[in-house]
């Protein structure tokens, strides 16, 4: 039987959820544009699961802007940000997804300047920076809520407040962190934030852009006048149900579902401590309750997720968005993590699916292959 530990990558459908989205797929099938009985449906549908996620992240349902995911709503916010003329400089933390880091390496030939935020050790971006804040005026700040890979949580209405105060404009990528811990929009003080369905047991394929009620972002898909003329092109009106219905499920359960992770965890890393040769990265920082990356002594990473594929068990050895990579996780490297160390990495992201058997499974075949794969590295050695 499989056991699946990579629900930071992505997570199972809820059969709620595909329940919700079905007759949107096949009877229910209108363009939600048109104004006869089907597209009236398909568009209160729509209006509908904008009010549910928008009581998810305590906002009104006008600042929820619908996009195919968080890494559109990424590039959105950096690029309408580029748009800005105020926007002189960009700044970001090193540990943030490559979505926000391609996004701003690419607009440098713009002649906007970027900098990059230096973290501590344990994953915490360095509040010394911000000591004097002299250069976040007119610049565009992103900082991610929860690292996908460590799991470690920034205190991101502290960095908000400050980079509001020094007038500056902040971005928040709350895709990991929505579900798993209080990420209220409200509250946060952030200009504008991503989401996204697929890590809450939704659809992949539809995410959204949050953004603050003074904000008018320009428009990221010219064409008809869709999400308010913010986003053209035809709605994907069953992944936006799905969303929906999604963030309805996590607002009423996620308590239950952070306290049964959160116990599932603490077994991992109590059995994961016992063995020799493996270190739990940023364990005594606050981290997503469902999250564990470690690093195995003398084993490749790769070679450890392939063994344990070969026993129907999924694991990541970094982030998902750079597994066809060669390169190790540059999230570890940014913490100053000795690069073959880094090779090593192994997370597990857990789910309200896992099990306390799961767990101890994965322990026992996790043994057994970190015994093989040293006995093959000491033969090939000699």
């Amino acid at each position: 039987m499989a056991i699946y530990l990579d629900n930071n990558a992505t997570t199972l459908l809820d059969e709620r959820v595909l329940a919700a989205m079905l007759p949107y797929l096949q009877q229910q099938y209108g363009n939600p544009s048109e104004i006869y009985t089907l597209g009236r449906e398909a568009r209160q549908a729509i209006d509908i699961a904008r009010e549910q996620v928008a009581q998810l992240m305590n906002v009104q349902p006008a600042q929820i802007i619908f996009t195919s995911g968080g890494t559109e709503a990424n590039n959105w916010a950096v690029k309408h940000a580029f748009e800005n003329s105020l926007i002189q400089n960009f700044y970001y933390s090193a540990i943030e997804h490559a979505s926000i880091i391609e996004t701003i390496k690419s607009l440098a030939k713009s002649n906007i300047a970027s900098k990059v935020l230096p973290v501590t050790p344990t994953g915490l971006v360095d509040t010394a920076i911000f000591s004097d804040m002299a250069w976040a005026k007119n610049t565009l700040t992103s900082i991610m809520w929860a690292n996908n890979e460590t799991g470690v949580i920034q205190d991101i209405p502290y960095f908000a407040d400050k980079i509001r105060q020094a007038g500056g404009y902040f971005h928040c990528d709350a895709v990991q962190a929505i579900g798993k811990i209080n990420a209220d929009f409200s509250t946060s003080l952030c200009h504008s934030m991503s989401i996204s369905a697929h890590k809450i047991h939704g659809p992949k394929g539809v995410g959204a852009l949050i953004i603050d009620k003074l904000i008018d972002p320009s428009p990221l898909i010219h064409g008809g006048k869709q999400e308010r003329g913010y986003r053209s092109g035809t709605e994907n009106v069953a992944g936006i149900v799905g969303f929906g219905q999604a963030a309805e499920i996590t607002f009423n359960e996620s308590i239950d579902s952070t306290q049964h992770c959160l116990l599932l965890q603490k077994r991992l890393e109590n059995k994961l401590e016992k063995i020799p040769g493996i270190k739990i990265f940023s364990k005594h920082e606050k981290r997503l309750p469902n999250t564990s990356f470690f690093a195995l002594e003398g084993i490749d990473g790769e070679s450890m997720l392939m063994a344990l594929d070969t026993e129907g068990i999924a694991v990541a050895s970094g982030s998902a968005c750079s597994s066809m990579s060669e390169k190790p996780s540059h999230v570890l490297l940014a913490m100053g993590v000795d690069e073959e160390y880094a090779r090593g990495a192994i997370r597990i992201s857990l789910s309200k699916h896992n099990t306390d058997a799961e767990i101890d499974k994965f322990i026992e075949i996790l043994q057994k292959k970190m015994a093989v794969l040293r006995s093959i590295s000491l033969t090939a050695e000699v």
